[in-house]
């Protein structure tokens, strides 16, 4: 996909972080922008820093963790005021930061209804009009640790380890109908995900970790997604040097990265 110009791409988790620099460089390509997140005011923000019109874009308000009746109403929505559906990128999520043995059983749940349950509903929902374009993508926001599991993130890794094994199946179901599908690994990524990270009670952590404030920044990993889109790569590591490090080492040298993982200061 060459030329995202009247392209419509439709963003989870678009009120901030990497969703608002993917929002930010589709509407300079020209695409026709679904914004998505909980919280319609925050996205209506975006929209109006952007100068969006309805012409352009549309908001629909979206809970990943309310799945269960799926989402074909906001589907339809989207349908209805474009037409058509060209790209939907999952990028709406939770992360964690808790032992797993202090971690209260809901927020299990809760984490993984939003990062994964939530996911497949919304791709669900979405893949029938995907593939009626003559190319399309599907892309996955996930994470390094859907590579390799660290402490504090035994859920979180769950999540996107789940992630990564349906998109890469999927991607085996769907090539027939010329719907690609691109999974992203992000590292730290100086986003607010740490502030919004789950601990044991539920809670949010309400700070940034070290590691998250010296991470790439939102546009960085947000220009290597829209390259790896026009690209049509399966499979791509938006991480410093320290979390590519260790996809090296879980990769090639197991033994000795369990020893590593152990001992790496994730908070």
């Amino acid at each position: 996909m060459k030329n995202f110009k009247d392209k419509v791409v439709w963003i989870t988790g678009a009120s901030s972080g990497i969703g608002e620099a993917l929002v930010r460089l589709f509407a300079a390509k020209g695409a026709k922008l679904v914004l998505s997140s909980r919280r319609r005011e925050t996205l209506e923000q975006v929209q109006h820093s952007l100068g969006l019109t309805a012409e352009n874009s549309l908001i629909v308000s979206l809970d990943l963790e309310k799945n269960q009746e799926g989402y074909e109403d906001e589907v339809n929505a989207v349908i209805q005021h474009f037409g058509h559906l060209d790209i939907l990128i999952n990028n709406g999520g939770v992360s964690q930061r808790s032992f797993f043995q202090e971690t209260r059983p809901e927020v299990f749940r809760r984490i993984m209804e939003i990062n994964f349950m939530g996911t497949v509903a919304l791709t669900r929902a979405a893949l029938p009009a995907l593939m009626e374009q003559s190319e399309s993508q599907i892309v996955a926001v996930s994470s390094v640790v859907g590579k390799y599991g660290t402490p504090v993130r035994t859920v979180y890794s769950a999540s996107k380890h789940a992630v990564n094994g349906f998109f890469d199946a999927l991607r085996a179901e769907v090539w027939k109908q010329k719907v690609k599908v691109l999974i992203v690994c992000p590292g730290y990524i100086k986003t607010n995900i740490s502030y919004n990270a789950l601990t044991a009670d539920g809670s949010p952590q309400n700070y940034m970790d070290p590691g998250q404030a010296s991470g790439l920044s939102a546009k960085k990993c947000a220009k290597q997604i829209v390259s790896a889109i026009k690209k049509r790569k399966r499979e791509i590591y938006p991480a410093g040097a320290k979390e590519l490090f260790g996809l090296y080492m879980k990769r090639f040298f197991p033994g000795i990265f369990s020893v590593f993982v152990k001992k790496i200061n994730v908070r």
